[in-house]
């Protein structure tokens, strides 16, 4: 299944953001990996700072793994450029599929 999602990055950070993920944790990696997800990637709307993120899951969503320790460390990590929740998660809304062609 795909699934897609958008969240919002802050003000002045892209480089910032695209740094840190050139440079994802090979354990972060290693769990999505396991856990089904697969051909993820996150776009960037520069006039918005909105970053829009679209993966192929056979499992968990990569925002369904919020319980493991590595996932809390990278929120913590990014929430510093990003816009989170309480518990530092990236603030994400799920988007429902309108088109597709393969």
């Amino acid at each position: 299944m795909k699934t897609a999602f958008v969240m919002k990055l802050k003000n002045g950070f892209a480089e910032e953001y695209k740094k840190r993920h050139d440079a994802i944790w090979p354990e972060l990696a290693e769990l999505l990996k396991k856990n089904g997800v697969s051909d993820y990637s996150i776009f960037l709307d520069e006039d918005t700072n909105q970053l829009f993120a679209v993966q192929q899951q056979t499992g968990a969503s990569s925002q369904d793994l919020g319980d493991t320790e590595i996932v809390k460390k990278w929120w913590a990590y990014m929430a510093d450029i990003m816009e989170t929740n309480d518990d530092l998660s990236p603030v994400s809304k799920p988007l429902k599929i309108v088109f597709h062609l393969d």
